[in-house]
């Protein structure tokens, strides 16, 4: 017993003394914290939309633990700036310690208002810094931002929490389907280059209305956001060759409003540019959409002779289901570049009327199994229960034009034989690779038949620059070029870099380079 005794105090006495250990003491800092950044630059945000969250890392690379008797922001409570260190929310904390050889993160986020810097510029580098001690220990990280001011449209919230939105129609038992937007007043129909345009909810166009966009427009849309054209309403989108790329300043650009770089190839951030039934006379040029649900959807046609959408020299990526969508729709497009998209890059849903002119559809998704084809032509719409809906595939036209991806079938043609079903491809370069034979006895895709195939290549490398990246030039090595039909070609003379063609076309938007 006396033995157990002895044991138990021995125990104890140790513990005791090791948790009165100086070196589990603090002690306090001597300025010699490392930090993970010297500089925090958070990524462009518009006025009053808060940024993502930061991370700085702070480290204690000494033997001791340390403590830190304050860290602030150095513009104290009025900075625009918000931290949380070690799960603490502020802007400025006492006593923050650190262990021996550990470190501790700081999260970063900012909000800000470019009315609180001048009212003359559009965009402003606002900084800060974090400040860790004072006097002769004082030590500094600095933070950095750019605050861009927009022009922000978005639905009215009534008293009673309702939020404006848009009818879309009324369903077979008489119930309202709406959709959250707001229709844009007269004063708000004509789009500038003078500041970006940030739309949260679906921006309409009233009936008999035009929205016209000027070049060098940048419009960004929030989640689930969009612009929709109503019965007799126009979109005029009026963008111009960028003299430099990689600006791409002449452009018009519709994507999403998150600016940080780890949203630039975000598929689906936001809805779509819905051209519903009966709005009439759309004209699209240089716009770029990225990032889309889906790009463009053309619903219906206006019935009159003239395309409903004329679309030229436009881009359009990282669609997470569809990039451009017909339906019933007549289209006209030249100059065209539809890249990845999580089902199919463009489809022609239940007939309509479509001519494509050194367009490129390039198909090489992968964020996931994609299930479709890049492009898909029908003329029907199943409804389920044996109920089918036809509509008469009026045309279908395809010149030098490329359709590829990474599956080995990227057209598919699907008829219903009670309505008309025309198509036509000539100078194409087509992925086709139909390997367990399942389309050999299938007229649609009798490659040998000139009255709908003339001139195709199949399964030849477009050699492409990037696919992945949607960088669809074409190389010197490309088996599209020189093939291209030199009528189409002078109806379109000039490839979507304003590269003359005229002279030995090249198949596709692009005439190939060097790369």
């Amino acid at each position: 017993m006396a033995r157990l005794f002895i044991i138990i105090f021995i125990t104890v006495t140790t513990v005791f003394w090791s948790s009165c250990r100086k070196d589990f003491e603090s002690v306090p800092s001597s300025g010699n914290l490392e930090f993970s950044k010297d500089t925090v630059f958070l990524d462009t945000v518009f006025t009053n939309i808060g940024s993502s969250t930061f991370t700085l890392k702070v480290y204690n690379r000494s033997n001791d633990d340390i403590n830190i008797p304050t860290v602030r922001l150095g513009e104290g409570q009025n900075s625009k700036y918000r931290l949380n260190v070690d799960g603490v929310a502020g802007k400025e904390f006492q006593n923050v310690e650190i262990l021996a050889k550990d470190s501790i993160f700081i999260f970063i986020e900012t909000t800000a208002d470019i009315q609180d810097f001048t009212a003359n510029s559009t965009q402003f580098l606002y900084t800060d810094s974090i400040e860790f001690d004072t006097d002769g220990n004082q030590q500094e990280v600095s933070l950095v931002t750019l605050v861009q001011d927009a022009v922000f449209l978005f639905p009215q919230r009534f008293n009673n929490g309702i939020t404006e939105s848009i009818l879309l129609r009324i369903d077979d038992e008489g119930n309202e389907i709406r959709i959250e937007g707001f229709f844009l007043e007269d004063d708000e129909l004509h789009f500038t280059n003078e500041k970006p345009y940030v739309i949260y909810g679906y921006a309409g166009v009233s009936e008999n209305k035009v929205l016209i966009i000027d070049a060098g427009a940048r419009v960004h849309f929030h989640e689930n956001s969009g612009i929709i054209v109503a019965d007799g309403g126009s979109l005029k989108v009026n963008g111009l060759l960028s003299t430099d790329q990689k600006l791409m300043e002449n452009e018009v650009i519709f994507e999403g409003d998150r600016l940080e770089p780890s949203f630039k190839n975000i598929p689906g951030q936001w809805g779509t540019v819905w051209l519903t039934s009966g709005s009439t006379d759309h004209e699209i040029n240089y716009l770029t959409i990225k990032n889309a649900t889906v790009g463009i959807l053309m619903d219906h046609n206006d019935g009159n002779i003239t395309p409903t959408l004329t679309i030229k020299n436009t881009q359009i990526y990282n669609s997470s289901n569809i990039g451009l969508w017909g339906r019933t729709a007549h289209i006209d497009a030249e100059n065209l570049v539809i890249g990845n998209a999580g089902q199919a890059s463009l489809y022609c849903n239940i007939g309509g009327q479509y001519n494509f002119k050194h367009c490129t559809f390039a198909n090489y998704w992968n964020n996931g199994f994609r299930e479709f084809p890049t492009v898909i032509i029908d003329n029907f719409l199943d409804l389920g229960d044996g109920e089918v809906f036809i509509s008469d595939l009026v045309n279908a036209d395809f010149s030098n034009s490329i359709i590829f991806g990474n599956s080995n079938i990227e057209l598919f043609l699907s008829r219903d034989d009670n309505a008309a079903f025309n198509y036509n491809f000539k100078n194409c370069l087509i992925q086709f690779d139909d390997i367990n034979n399942q389309f050999i006895d299938n007229p649609l895709f009798n490659f040998n038949n000139t009255d709908f195939f003339q001139d195709v290549i199949l399964n030849e490398s477009p050699d492409f620059k990037a696919s992945f990246e949607n960088k669809f030039m074409v190389g010197e090595n490309s088996a599209g070029n020189n093939r291209g039909d030199s009528n189409t070609a002078i109806l379109v003379p000039l490839d979507i870099l304003g590269i003359d063609r005229t002279t030995d076309p090249d198949i596709g938007a692009y005439q190939s380079i060097s790369f």
